[in-house]
C-alpha cells in the first residue's frame, strides 16, 4: 500500500486495532512526535472503522459502488505487488 496512499492512510491501516495505544494514550515513551501527530488520523478513522463489527451484515451490492469508486480514486488498474 505503502506506493499508493498517503502516510496518513498508511498510519490508519497500521494502527486501526492498537487501541492500547490511539485509545488508552498507552506506550507513549515508544512513540516519536511524528507518531503522536499520526495518531490523529488513526483516531479518526477509527469510528469509521466500528461498522466492520457489527451483527448485521453490510449490504455488498449497496456498499460496492462507493467502495469500487473510492478504491478507483487511490489505486491503479493492475496493482504493483
Amino acid at each position: 500500500m505503502k506506493n499508493y496512499l498517503p502516510e496518513e492512510g498508511l498510519y490508519m491501516l497500521r494502527y486501526h486495532s492498537f487501541y492500547p495505544g490511539h485509545r488508552e494514550g498507552a506506550y507513549p515513551y515508544l512513540m516519536t512526535d511524528k507518531d503522536v501527530k499520526m495518531f490523529d488520523w488513526v483516531r479518526a478513522f477509527n469510528p469509521y472503522d466500528l461498522y466492520t463489527k457489527s451483527h448485521e451484515r453490510p449490504n455488498l451490492k449497496e456498499l460496492r459502488p462507493f467502495y469500487d469508486n473510492l478504491i478507483s480514486e487511490y489505486f491503479p488498474a493492475t496493482l504493483r505487488w
